[in-house]
């Protein structure tokens, strides 16, 4: 399974979402690879789009190395293991946390401008993001959700590594995915086109979705 872009894979996201159509949804994409998957998918579901902001903690010294996340509303996942496994002392690891927290507070504030957040109370959030790799930032998008008075939270993406359900547990009453190919090693090998997102594709996306066309389903007269 390759997708051939981040719009490509949204709309096979959202072709495993019937269920979904008609109910009271609002779409979540991770940013900022994962809103453009999302808006194909809020726009398949007629649904509006905002986004949870997350970002990983990685490791200082090999920041590919995700110890674990950090949120808006000040949530934190944390991966003891790797973080004992690393040998990250408790200064080093503040430095990295006040880092992206403010990276954080820097992307809500670019991405939503003088937009409220959309109210999730008793709605579906429906949290997208373009793959799967460690769950970190996932778990952190869902711990937001439900915070925020999500009454259910699907997690959806189009690939992830085999046994990933397992990795979110309870956080999620929902998994979906497209695909859990065997050799999975990086989100990037199943897509044709992986070229990073920039913010302002972000906001273009989230304008997009607020427009007053936005939210009717594909094929809508």
């Amino acid at each position: 399974m390759v997708f051939t872009d981040r719009a490509d894979a949204g709309r096979q996201l959202a072709a495993r979402l019937p269920d979904l159509r008609g109910e009271p949804v609002v779409v979540l994409g991770l940013p900022r690879g994962g809103v453009p998957v999302a808006a194909e998918v809020a726009k398949a579901l007629g649904a509006p789009l905002d986004v949870i902001v997350v970002r990983k903690l990685g490791v200082p010294f090999q920041p590919e190395l995700g110890l674990g996340a950090v949120g808006e509303d000040g949530v934190r996942v944390l991966n003891h293991a790797v973080i004992w496994e690393a040998g990250v002392s408790k200064p080093s690891m503040a430095e990295v946390e006040a880092r992206e927290r403010a990276e954080v507070d820097r992307r809500a504030r670019r991405y939503r401008g003088d937009r409220p957040r959309l109210p999730l109370t008793g709605r579906t959030a429906v949290i997208v993001d373009d793959g799967i790799a460690t769950g970190s930032t996932a778990l952190a998008a869902c711990r937001i959700a439900r915070a925020l008075g999500a009454a259910r939270v699907v997690l959806a993406v189009p690939v992830a590594p085999a046994g990933w359900e397992a990795r979110i547990g309870a956080e999620a009453d929902q998994c979906v995915s497209v695909a859990t190919p065997p050799g999975f090693q990086a989100i990037s090998q199943f897509y044709d086109d992986f070229s990073q997102t920039s913010d302002d594709d972000v906001v273009t996306c989230l304008a997009a979705a607020a427009s007053p066309q936005a939210g009717r389903p594909r094929g809508a007269g």
